[in-house]
């Protein structure tokens, strides 16, 4: 079994969030981390390599810096490491990203995509079901547990107050939530050969079947009309009273909110 995940270097927003002039993130700026749901993502794909001997490819599309979320992929277990970076690709929204990530699995073989629900950047849930479009597999999104029968796939996929067990043949793209597991921590051994290991780059010359117009900010249908990295408050009300006044004063007010 071969298994492709799809993974994200995200902005740590404990560390704060910048912006570029256009609007879009400025990453190179930031610290970063794995995304969450990509994790656990990433997780259930090593379990599966445990089960049944998968190999596990990680591929990231992102700045040169992207590099660090393979490294720590394989780390953790993964086999292989792809980073997708070119200048072009600059700025995707979800269509361009997803175009690029589906231009890059092309040229590899695989039973099974799994990418997070959503990327704590965007919070879209679109790239990974674009992806499946792109490459005319079928997408199961939101999973909560993954098995394998044969040469399908079995997924109790997140629903409200319930869950859908639903079965799809492979190839197949599957996107999981953080919930999905508990992902494992890298081993010394594990971090030793990840950092010896060579990460294939691949830039927009190894995209196939990608047309140019589909492609980085140009290629991106949205269109940010406005970022901050605040939300400004107004100065609210301000009062001057003795003590006995003050304490009258917020009674009264916490009263009128039905707070007491």
């Amino acid at each position: 079994m071969k298994i492709v995940v799809c993974v994200k270097q995200v902005p740590d927003t404990k560390g704060g969030v910048k912006f570029n002039p256009d609007g879009t993130l400025d990453r190179g700026a930031m610290l970063t981390i794995m995304n969450p749901d990509d994790k656990a993502g990433l997780e259930a794909a090593l379990r599966l390599k445990d089960q049944y001997g998968a190999e596990v490819t990680v591929v990231t599309m992102g700045l040169p810096k992207a590099e660090e979320v393979l490294r720590e992929a394989m780390a953790m277990g993964a086999d292989k490491g792809i980073l997708v970076t070119d200048r072009v690709l600059g700025g995707a929204d979800t269509w361009a990203t997803s175009q690029t990530l589906a231009g890059a699995i092309r040229n590899l073989e695989y039973d099974l995509i799994i990418t997070g629900r959503q990327a704590i950047d965007g919070d879209t849930a679109q790239v990974g079901p674009q992806i499946s479009e792109h490459l005319g597999i079928p997408v199961i999104s939101y999973a909560q547990k993954i098995q394998i029968e044969g040469d399908s796939v079995i997924v109790e996929r997140q629903y409200d107050d319930r869950y859908h067990v639903l079965k799809a043949k492979m190839p197949c793209l599957i996107t999981a939530l953080a919930e999905l597991n508990e992902p494992r921590y890298m081993t010394p051994g594990g971090i030793f050969d990840a950092y010896n290991a060579e990460i294939t780059v691949w830039g927009r010359a190894n995209l196939v079947d990608v047309d140019d117009s589909n492609l980085g900010l140009k290629g991106s249908p949205t269109q940010i009309a406005k970022a901050s990295d605040k939300v400004r408050k107004g100065a609210g009300e301000k009062v001057v009273l003795d003590p006995t006044e003050s304490v009258d004063y917020i009674v009264d007010k916490l009263k009128a909110k039905h707070v007491i």
